[in-house]
């Protein structure tokens, strides 16, 4: 007599699958080595300037170093608008990547009421790339033959003097309203759609100074179409080495650098953000890279990522502090 055994429960079955889960090989499920693909690199501003040309440099040695592919993706606008909110919401594995300049993660937090990212929780700093220090500028050095003729003449017609910058909150409009908060003068801010166009007019004589990134003003000091009157640096750079600190000028109290750094999404593994901090001092510290950026007028600043958190929390409360001090209204 045959008998008929009885058909499997739906329980049975998927424990049967689950024990068949359990049981696979283990290579099935092994993780594969980071990076196995394309990495993106989102840089938030168009292309053809510094830090472009010096995330591109690190792209490049990245691809060398570890046989995968670096790409910039350029997304510009909107004072990092754009850019920043896709590696905000981008997955935490390592292949979505931020080289943010300073303003973006510290002065947006006071000149726009309204963010689409948070700058602390939304991003797990990797390290600081390279800095950059600020230089007064000026086109007319028969007018301002010194950074203190230029704070005299401030003091004497408040808000004769124009000043160009990139827009509210960028670099120059900081460093602009450090000056202006701590050498206690009054300016009229010029604020232009980019770092390009500010400077074209000061060529053209249109506005009178403008407090510039080194890089973006070096190829004009270089043929003598502008003048550095004074950087705002604790030391002069052998790039302009006869221009004058602020504080060698009389000015005190006048320090301030830019800087451009590599983030992850917030919620990366410490895993890869610790690996990719390795990887990126090694090549900061190469002597090719150190000339590259000299070079275009930045110095490289590798930092532990605890240093690199704490130095945009200390930037936020600053950037705050000269903003509410200038009684910039948030947008």
């Amino acid at each position: 007599m045959t008998r008929v055994l009885p058909s499997p429960s739906r329980r049975q079955l998927l424990l049967a699958g689950a024990g068949a889960a359990v049981g696979a090989p283990a290579w099935a499920q092994a993780p594969q080595p980071y990076p196995s693909r394309v990495v993106s690199i989102v840089v938030p501003f168009g292309g053809g300037n510094a830090y472009d040309l010096m995330v591109r440099y690190l792209a490049d040695r990245l691809r060398e170093a570890t046989g995968q592919p670096f790409i910039v993706d350029n997304r510009a606008g909107a004072s990092g608008r754009i850019g920043l909110p896709v590696v905000a919401k981008a997955a935490t594995d390592g292949y979505t990547l931020m080289a943010s300049p300073a303003s973006f993660m510290t002065t947006n937090k006071s000149i726009f009421k309204e963010l689409p990212y948070d700058p602390q929780a939304d991003f797990a700093p990797i390290t600081k790339l390279a800095n950059q220090s600020m230089v007064l500028v000026v086109r007319d050095k028969q007018k301002f033959a010194s950074a203190g003729a230029l704070l005299a003449a401030a003091k004497a017609r408040p808000l004769s003097l124009n000043y160009a910058t990139s827009g509210d909150g960028s670099p120059q409009h900081l460093a602009a309203l450090m000056f202006e908060t701590r050498a206690q003068v009054k300016m009229t801010h010029v604020p232009y759609k980019g770092g390009a166009l500010a400077i074209t007019d000061l060529l053209g004589g249109n506005v009178d100074l403008l407090f510039a990134p080194l890089p973006e003003a070096l190829p004009h000091l270089k043929t003598g179409k502008l003048t550095a009157l004074a950087l705002m640096s604790d030391k002069r750079s052998p790039l302009i080495a006869d221009v004058p600190t602020m504080r060698e000028a009389g000015i005190p109290n006048m320090v301030m650098q830019t800087w451009i750094g590599l983030l992850a999404p917030g919620g990366t593994p410490r895993a890869l953000v610790d690996q990719l901090n390795r990887q990126v001092h090694a090549i900061l510290q190469s002597e090719d890279v150190k000339k590259q950026l000299y070079d275009i007028g930045m110095e490289q600043a590798p930092t532990t990522p605890e240093q690199f958190q704490q130095i945009i929390a200390q930037e936020i409360a600053l950037h705050a502090e000269l903003v509410k001090a200038s009684g910039l209204v948030p947008q």
